[in-house]
């Protein structure tokens, strides 16, 4: 979904929404394939599945009514392409994975989980969430500007990068907050000062349970903040137990050319036809 939104606004901006001859908008399903279809052929994934937010209400919602509060409603232009997003992607056999009531970091998470009993997961993402669930065995592929240009993290990278293990970027966005995701975590905390916190004292909990070791305005910060730097670290960590599932056997990559071709030939997919 980030990929999408991404492919959206990189033309939208511009008024470039490439509306094909029935009136529909492709340039962010256009631009998502592009990425995808550009990362594969730089990655060369025996494996390939796409995960989907099935709505805006999960249940982080239920626990913290604020969550992503701040976010509008899509652009009108944006709304037919949610589907044919879906659309193209099942074109090209990919699984579409999603779930109600979870967001597609729950769903990605879970998926990477299980599949790295067996085989080296890459995750490919805009969004820097996804650095919690490096493992020996799962990379996280961030997508930097353009097509294909990409920044692979594995547990050696991350640590060179941030100073601290994968699984404490869940307490990182604790003490942070994220403005996107519309929740403060401890206001005064920013990602300098939580970095440091977490090489000294590991975790929020080893940090609450040496507050008499921080300094007066620490401590005063995260005094103030103690039930909403637990509820934002629930916020921020990531499901890897949803009921979803994806078998090798239904993401095994590989298409029907004619199947993909008709896809292209209705919706005028033009960008795509130059580059497949």
């Amino acid at each position: 979904m980030a990929l999408l939104f991404r492919a959206f606004y990189a033309t939208a901006i511009t008024g470039q929404f490439m509306i094909n001859s029935r009136g529909v908008p492709t340039n962010a399903v256009q631009g998502f394939l592009k990425h995808m279809l550009t990362a594969i052929k730089h990655f060369q994934p025996s494996h390939v599945a796409v995960c989907w937010d099935m709505g805006s209400q999960t249940f982080r919602n239920e626990i913290y009514a604020e969550y992503k509060a701040n976010r509008g409603e899509a652009p009108i232009e944006m709304m037919p392409q949610f589907d044919l997003a879906k659309e193209a992607v099942e074109a090209f056999d990919i699984p579409n994975i999603g779930l109600s009531g979870f967001e597609a970091d729950d769903c990605i998470g879970t998926i990477a989980k299980a599949a790295m009993e067996h085989s080296h997961v890459y995750i490919l993402t805009g969004d820097q969430d996804m650095l919690q669930l490096i493992e020996d065995q799962v990379s996280v592929v961030l997508l930097k500007k353009g097509y294909g240009n990409y920044e692979v993290h594995n547990p050696d990278s991350f640590y060179e990068w941030k100073g601290i293990v994968p699984r404490q970027m869940i307490d990182l966005k604790a003490l942070m907050g994220d403005s996107a995701d519309n929740y403060p975590g401890v206001k005064g905390i920013g990602e300098k000062t939580a970095l440091k916190l977490l090489q000294q004292f590991e975790s929020v909990e080893g940090i609450l349970g040496n507050v008499h070791a921080l300094s007066n305005s620490q401590r005063t910060k995260i005094e103030a903040a103690v039930e909403m730097l637990h509820l934002s670290r629930t916020l921020a960590e990531i499901k890897c137990d949803v009921p979803v599932s994806c078998s090798l056997e239904d993401a095994s990559y590989g298409y029907n050319s004619d199947k993909v071709k008709a896809l292209l030939d209705f919706h005028e997919f033009k960008t795509i036809q130059r580059i497949i």
